[in-house]
C-alpha cells in the first residue's frame, strides 16, 4: 500500500515517489492512458500538488523517457571503460545497445511506444541522449586512432558517422519493423559492424 506524501517530505523523494507511480502506470498501461489524476490518485495527492513538483504531464513523460534511455547510456560507458581493444569495444557497444533496444520492443512494449513518441516528436531527452552516445562512440575511436587501430582523423566527426549508419539498428521504429516482418537482424548486425570497423580502417 502507497503511504500519502506529505507536503513536508523532502521535494527529491515527492519527485522521485511521482516518477515511481508514474513510471508503473506506463509500463501497464501506456503512457497514453496514464491521467496526471491517476497518479496523484495513488499518492494520495491532488492533481495541483503534482504540477508543483512537475509543471505538465509531458514533463513526467519527458523525465520517465530519460530514465529508460539512461539504460542504454549506461551500457555503452561501460563498455567504453573496459580494457577491451577499440575495435572490441565499439562492437559490444553496439550489439549491446541494439539487444537492448530490442528487448525494449519485445518485453516492455509500452515503454518502447513512449520512446518512439518521443522521438517522433522530437523530445530534448532524445536529442541529449544521441549526444551522449555519439560521445561515447568518439571516445572509443579516439583510443582506436590513438593506438593505430583506426585511419580516421577526427573521432568526433567519425562518431557521428558510426551512429548514422547504424541507425537502422539503434532506431526503434525501424527494430520494430524488422522483428515485425521477421528479419534477421542479428546477421545484418554483425555485417554493419564489419563494415563500420572497415570504415574506420580497423587495422588487422
Amino acid at each position: 500500500m502507497n503511504r500519502p506524501l506529505r507536503m513536508r517530505t523532502d521535494p527529491d523523494e515527492v519527485r522521485a515517489r511521482i516518477l515511481e507511480v508514474a513510471e508503473g502506470h506506463f509500463r501497464r498501461i501506456g503512457y497514453n492512458k496514464t491521467s496526471v489524476a491517476d497518479i496523484a490518485s495513488e499518492l494520495s495527492m491532488s492533481t495541483a500538488n503534482i504540477y508543483r513538483f512537475f509543471p505538465s504531464r509531458d514533463a513526467i513523460k519527458e523525465s520517465i523517457c530519460g530514465k529508460a534511455l539512461n539504460e542504454v547510456a549506461d551500457i555503452a560507458l561501460a563498455i567504453a571503460r573496459t580494457n577491451a581493444s577499440a575495435g572490441e569495444k565499439l562492437g559490444r557497444l553496439l550489439t549491446a545497445v541494439h539487444h537492448h533496444k530490442k528487448m525494449t520492443l519485445v518485453k516492455e512494449r509500452r515503454m518502447h511506444d513512449l520512446i518512439v513518441a518521443a522521438m517522433q516528436e522530437n523530445w530534448a531527452t532524445i536529442k541529449a541522449h544521441i549526444e551522449h552516445v555519439v560521445i561515447t562512440l568518439g571516445v572509443i575511436i579516439r583510443e582506436g586512432i590513438e593506438s593505430g587501430e583506426f585511419n580516421v582523423d577526427d573521432s568526433a566527426t567519425a562518431a557521428r558517422a558510426v551512429h548514422t549508419a547504424f541507425t537502422p539498428f539503434l532506431h526503434p521504429i525501424l527494430i520494430e519493423h524488422c522483428v515485425q516482418y521477421g528479419e534477421d537482424t542479428e546477421a545484418g548486425l554483425r555485417e554493419q559492424i564489419r563494415f563500420i570497423l572497415k570504415a574506420l580502417g580497423k587495422s588487422d
